[in-house]
């Protein structure tokens, strides 16, 4: 008895109520098929896909395969439409390879010489039936699209009406809790366990996780915006543009997205480009150098050990080949020395780098709310930046030369004229002058160090010095040498 395959298919739409596309169904059609002609039913390949999307077919490919290599005769299919939609260069290549296939419906046989026109014939009818319907349904799409309409199920924290406008649903706390946190400074990662802690619901009902928080937080739609995927291989959402290159809302008219400010400045802290106002809180240091020391062997910090800062790593039983540790008040004394000759030597009006750097901490410890308006400002200067950039790689990896690609000038326009806006604010609010005239004399430095508490003896290092690297003394009670064991990181600008 000779054997043949069946290849059943079936689209992922396909209404439950047309059994004539079930597998069931198929399948049942497919055996007696082979009864009746005496044929032993040897596999039964499957997809659940449409037959003319680009999507890969694993058991369609699979069934070819084995035709052309000899591994069964015959392969039966239900009809023409459920083979492929490709059109006739589908089906010639395997008619011309002399396999047998079998289309019970239209009762076809590639076996029968009369029956390979009709077969070329019905699959390019196949193919331009299914032209139609995908441009009936792009059609469909897109006049929902331009009527601010949501297409598919309403996102997280969000419910659809029946007009298909969107609503805050039971957890729109949640989405504005996430943005708000990572606009604070949280990590995703960090948000993403504390919803987890709290109970809170994820948009698939189990633990939250970090790549859930970063979709939420650059998804257009939580802005009010309609959206459209670039291509698949884009990993964000981007509003969607209507012919006349406008965004379109897709929220109910009394209905308030989040707060555009918000989403960007959580954009922004997300990226590297600002720091967030919050974020995990630390205890409240006792020692001058405290969390600036570093030990030369391992890297790790040095916290103090009674009369000593010492080698975090190696105190807590970790490997370090060259453990580090100096006397507080030798080390201290050090220090402060290498401080005041430094800063004082910095000259203010040549532009210094280290001057300029100080003169940046120092506007955040004496005008921190004006500073952080800077920074702000300065970080919306940066992502503007990115936008622009990024606008240029994305259509020369080809995501504009489709249906988007009128829409790029006037993106490219909008984004330039973004920047041009973050530039000007920027400039204008990092402008003012800073009173560093103490920090330009040797004497008024060691009067305002002698005047000050330990808190800000702390700070005032911190102006100038970024880390300190300690190695090892050269031998177990050897006199303190800060030259040859301290190396000092000066501080830098922050890079515009």
């Amino acid at each position: 008895m000779e054997e043949i395959d069946l290849y059943l298919r079936k689209s992922r739409i396909t209404r439950e109520g047309v059994e004539a596309l079930t597998f069931r169904t198929q399948e049942e059609r497919g055996r007696a098929w082979a009864d009746r002609h005496n044929y032993r039913v040897r596999k039964i390949w499957k997809d659940n896909l449409s037959a003319w999307t680009d999507a890969k077919r694993p058991d369609f490919e699979k069934a070819l395969g084995a035709l052309r290599r000899a591994e069964v005769p015959a392969l039966w299919c239900y009809a023409v439409d459920r083979f492929d939609r490709k059109g006739a260069g589908s089906v010639i290549q395997v008619l011309d390879s002399g396999a047998r296939i079998v289309f019970d419906y239209e009762r076809l046989d590639s076996a029968d010489p009369r029956d390979r026109e009709r077969i070329i014939t019905d699959a390019e009818r196949a193919k331009s039936a299914s032209d139609l319907l995908s441009h009936r349904v792009r059609d469909t799409k897109q006049g929902q699209r331009r009527r601010g309409e949501w297409l598919g199920a309403a996102p997280f924290g969000l419910r659809k009406d029946k007009r298909g406008k969107l609503h805050h649903g039971r957890h729109w706390d949640t989405v504005l809790r996430v943005i708000s946190e990572v606009a604070d400074g949280y990590p995703p990662r960090g948000v993403a366990r504390r919803l987890t802690e709290d109970g809170k619901p994820s948009p698939k009902g189990g633990p939250w996780n970090a790549s859930t928080v970063r979709r939420i937080v650059y998804n257009p739609v939580y802005e009010g915006w309609q959206v459209v995927a670039l291509s698949r291989d884009y990993t964000w959402p981007v509003a969607y543009r209507n012919e006349a290159g406008e965004r379109v809302r897709v929220f109910a008219d009394d209905v308030k997205p989040v707060p555009a400010d918000l989403v960007a400045k959580a954009r922004r802290v997300h990226a590297g480009h600002q720091r967030g106002s919050l974020g995990p809180r630390v205890g409240k240091p006792t020692h001058l150098l405290t969390d600036l020391l570093r030990c030369g062997g391992c890297g790790a910090k040095m916290p103090t050990s009674g009369r000593s800062y010492v080698c975090n790593g190696h105190a807590m039983g970790k490997p370090c080949p060259a453990p580090a540790s100096a006397m507080r008040v030798r080390i201290e004394e050090y220090v402060y020395r290498a401080w005041v000759g430094a800063v004082s030597a910095a000259d203010v009006g040549t532009g210094d780098p280290l001057m300029i750097a100080v003169a940046e901490r120092w506007a955040a410890l004496v005008a921190p709310e004006e500073t952080e308006e800077a920074q702000e400002a300065l970080g919306a200067v940066k992502a503007a930046e990115v936008a622009v950039e990024r606008l240029a790689n994305d259509r020369a990896k080809g995501l504009y030369d489709g249906s988007m690609g009128k829409y790029f000038p006037r993106l490219v326009a909008e984004a330039e004229e973004t920047l041009r806006e973050a530039q000007e604010r920027a400039d204008a609010l990092t402008g003012g002058n800073i009173d560093l005239t103490m920090f330009d004399d040797a004497d008024m430095l060691e009067a305002a160090w002698n005047a000050a508490d330990l808190p800000m003896r702390r700070d005032l290092l911190r102006v100038a010095i970024e880390k300190i690297t300690v190695t090892q003394a050269v031998r177990r009670g050897a006199p303190f040498d800060g030259d040859a064991r301290c190396d000092i990181e000066w501080a830098t600008p922050d890079e515009a």
